[in-house]
């Protein structure tokens, strides 16, 4: 338990590129909540991570090595850290890194660096081929889905759907097949880079809702907010939304903490069929998304609540936010030496 007035909080998932991640919201949600004395360093993967060279978020960056070298090295590299720079917490926000934090969560914290982090049963079940499982838990639908690990597999769910259908990894990527051929295409293309099994599901149609939220591991809620997508790029990431208030998905969301004693961050995407009064369970992401930080803004600091309830400090009652307030991403342009470049390059680290 930390008492210090301050204290270090590393945040991974700092690439705020045109495939965002969530670590840049994250900090800022940290760092505005003044009372909480975090200061933040950055976890990187690759020297090219804006969030490395955004100083006034983070006082300082180091890269990781990737997750697929191994459990041992990775968390060295994060006493590494510790050992020159302090480390008390860590936020992880990419899907790739969370098992290995969960795994070696308990050392961690033996070394005084704490975490908030779902389960590994839990992260398992956030998997798209247990989808339809946790829909009926959760009391929503869920397109008609089929789990493939074959491209005759693939034709004859296809078929079963009708096109057009949506091709999934079953952690990454999706995209539309309007064809058999484009089907094929896809599937191949997902399993070359994230293996099997491939995930076939029925395109289903309307509004894109979702939710983020912190559950605290003993089925109650540190907070949630909802919103509906109303502009998204071209990789399907979210460029504006707007706050809401859907009776479904809020019971969606309680059932899921609720049911599940869910623990840490958690994102809720679904579709609303607003002529059949229909919410379609689309996804579940088991971390902070890259738009956590429009909670923030519309006063549901998700990661400083997150921490407070982790770190056993004074946490007010869970905050409301107003429906219809709004939330536009933009790209921003930054200037700094080589040497900051190099550095990472070199040593790993920004100073």
């Amino acid at each position: 338990m930390i008492r210090r007035s301050e204290f270090i909080v590393g945040v991974s998932g700092i690439n705020a590129a045109d495939n965002p991640g969530p670590g840049t919201g994250v900090a800022r949600s940290l760092l505005e909540d003044r009372r909480l004395g975090a200061r933040v360093v950055g976890l990187a993967y690759d020297a090219l991570e804006p969030g490395i060279y955004m100083d006034w978020l983070f006082e300082r960056s180091y890269t990781l090595p990737y997750p697929s070298s191994g459990g041992e090295e990775f968390v060295a590299r994060l006493l590494e850290i510790q050992a020159a720079h302090g480390l008390d917490f860590v936020v992880p926000n990419l899907d790739v890194e969370l098992p290995l934090y969960i795994k070696y969560a308990d050392e961690l914290a033996a070394h005084g660096i704490g975490t908030f982090l779902p389960t590994m049963k839990q992260f398992r079940l956030r998997g798209k081929d247990k989808l339809p499982e946790i829909a009926q838990a959760i009391g929503l639908d869920v397109p008609e889905t089929y789990v493939v690990a074959g491209e005759d597999a693939l034709y004859e769910a296809c078929e079963k759907i009708g096109y057009p259908v949506v091709v999934k990894g079953a952690y990454y990527l999706a995209h539309t097949a309007y064809t058999p051929l484009e089907a094929a295409q896809h599937f191949r293309s997902i399993a070359a880079q994230w293996g099997y099994p491939v995930i076939v599901q029925q395109l289903v149609k309307g509004e894109e809702l979702n939710l983020v939220g912190v559950g605290d591991g003993r089925g109650g809620s540190l907070g949630s907010v909802g919103m509906k997508k109303v502009s998204i790029t071209s990789l399907g990431k979210v460029w504006s939304a707007v706050t809401l208030k859907n009776p479904l998905l809020a019971a969606a969301a309680e059932r899921f903490t609720g049911g599940l004693n869910w623990r840490g961050p958690y994102e809720l995407e679904c579709i609303y069929d607003a002529e059949a009064e229909k919410l379609y369970l689309i996804e579940i992401n088991p971390r902070f998304p890259a738009w956590s930080y429009f909670a923030t803004g519309v006063g549901v600091n998700l990661p400083s609540r997150m921490l407070r309830h982790a770190l056993d400090m004074t946490l007010d009652a869970p905050a409301s936010y107003d429906a219809g307030r709004f939330f536009m991403r933009y790209t921003y342009e930054m200037v700094t030496d080589m040497q900051q470049f190099q550095n990472v390059v070199m040593r790993g680290e920004s100073a």
